[in-house]
């Protein structure tokens, strides 16, 4: 076996290793019972339906939804143009910069909640929308910068000279040259954006409580309060969505690297 070839079994026996306990959902979640176990004496989908059909359910997929949505839009605006300046500075203070915009990937989440449940309160934030938007946005900002500052690793600046040269003004520049040839960056930041918000539930037990009721919430509810299966079916629709998420970003990186290909 090659080197290649060996690494490549080792990471998706890692991949497997770390994933399969989450995949302990998908029978549970096809139980005939009516607590959490092995669907042992037949399946059924009992439980999908009562998540699809419940009024509960649907507005904690909704709300996660806009939310994930929103705070995905949010954090790949702010952390596209924070990875272009700093690009563009290039310096030993853009480096401390960048340091203090990883932040949030460093502080545990708890003090994160805290953080911004002390913020919030004065402000009339707690269990609201803006609010939890906004924090999600700062939480996934950082990685919508990762992923552009890799991609702006390799753009060549002479395109961005070249362009000013011609007479475009910085905006232009930006929006015309450097954005279309970061696209994967910016793209994979999004799409991460979007599962760290959906997946979110430490933040978002501190600052909702009653207007807001995301899916990760009303799940964390659920183990808490019974041990309904319908709970182990929310999982799986989570697990699904994070992986179409997954999905989308490979084909997108498949595309960028056809591209590149091509030119």
């Amino acid at each position: 076996m090659t080197p290649a070839r060996l690494n490549r079994v080792i990471a998706w026996s890692l991949l497997v290793f770390l994933v399969a306990p989450a995949l302990i959902a998908i029978p549970v979640s096809l139980t005939n019972k009516t607590y959490l176990s092995l669907p042992w004496d037949g399946i059924s989908l009992q439980y999908y339906r009562e998540v699809f059909s419940s009024p509960e359910w649907v507005s904690s997929f909704f709300q996660s939804t806009v939310i994930g949505l929103t705070s995905a839009a949010l954090a790949t605006i702010v952390g596209t143009l924070a990875a272009v300046g700093l690009w563009r500075l290039s310096s030993r203070w853009g480096e401390v910069v960048r340091g203090l915009l990883l932040l949030p990937l460093v502080i545990p989440p708890i003090i994160a909640a805290m953080a911004f449940y002390r913020l919030y309160v004065p402000l009339g934030l707690i269990d609201s929308y803006t609010g939890l938007i906004l924090a999600h946005s700062v939480l996934a900002a950082p990685l919508v910068l990762i992923t552009v500052g890799a991609s702006l690793a390799g753009f060549d600046r002479r395109l961005e000279q070249a362009s000013r040269n011609l007479g475009a003004s910085a905006a232009q520049t930006l929006w015309r040259v450097i954005l279309p040839s970061i696209r994967p960056g910016v793209i994979s930041g999004a799409v991460f954006a979007f599962i760290a918000s959906w997946d979110e539930i430490v933040v978002t037990l501190f600052l909702s409580k009653f207007t807001v009721y995301t899916l990760p919430r009303r799940m964390w509810n659920g183990i808490r309060e019974n041990t309904d299966p319908a709970v182990a079916a929310a999982a799986v629709i989570l697990l699904g969505v994070t992986f179409a998420a997954f999905l989308i970003w490979g084909i997108a990186q498949r595309r960028a690297r056809r591209a590149q290909g091509t030119t």
